[in-house]
């Protein structure tokens, strides 16, 4: 019997290229190597988005062709800034970027936070579904989780204006550690009303393969 992964990985999108081609060619442009588990992780959240999406409107974009290039490369486009052992994802929603990366780094521990809790629901399931054991879910608003400890790396891709992605979730974030806000255009304007002691350390230009829209990361440390 095939399973609906290798079905998905065969179909084609709206532009008519296979899902999983499409997934191979946006890595290796990249540079991302994915080992043979990885890539079937990654299609497997696409296929299990696509059936929840159907029941409980997960996300806008329907298309799976269109969800390899806005949800996963899109997430995979931060993996070369990640810092230490411990992630949280701010306003995960359908767990994007943090279960695509959570599939390429197995050996860092990730939290992903979102206060919806159909969409929790779906993260929690995805995570199972994918066996990946470094995955912690929190149904919270992120001003209100208080963590144990604070996290190396603290990312958020459904960000607002900089200066409110960090005075919701700077606490997260440990001394020495990087909080990273995933915009569009650059964000000039955004980034002179940062909250006091914070400061941007680099705004990284991110190339997205597929996608036509500016990408920006901004890198954000305590001073």
């Amino acid at each position: 019997m095939t399973s609906p992964v290798a079905t998905l990985a065969h179909e084609a999108g709206a532009t008519g290229t296979p899902v999983g081609a499409s997934l191979d060619a946006g890595v290796a442009a990249m540079g991302v190597s994915l080992a043979a588990g990885q890539r079937s992780s990654l299609l497997a959240l696409i296929d299990e988005l696509r059936t929840w999406n159907s029941r409980f409107n997960l996300t806008a974009i329907r298309d799976p062709q269109d969800m390899v290039g806005k949800h996963l490369l899109d997430s995979l486009s931060v993996q070369p800034w990640l810092r230490g052992s411990s992630v949280a994802d701010v306003g995960t929603g359908a767990g994007f970027p943090g279960l695509p990366l959570a599939v390429m780094n197995p050996g860092r521990r990730f939290t992903l936070i979102e206060s919806t809790s159909k969409k929790a629901r779906f993260v929690e399931h995805a995570a199972a579904t994918l066996g990946l054991a470094n995955v912690e879910v929190v149904n919270a608003r992120a001003e209100a989780y208080q963590p144990s400890t604070p996290f190396d790396t603290v990312v958020c891709r459904a960000v607002g204006k900089v200066a409110d992605f960090v005075k919701l979730a700077g606490h997260l974030c440990a001394r020495n550690g990087r909080m990273f806000a995933m915009k569009g255009r650059h964000p000039e304007a955004e980034l002179a009303g940062l909250p006091a002691g914070w400061k941007v350390v680099a705004v990284h230009p991110l190339a997205v393969p597929g996608l036509d829209a500016q990408r920006h990361l901004v890198e954000l440390a305590r001073k």
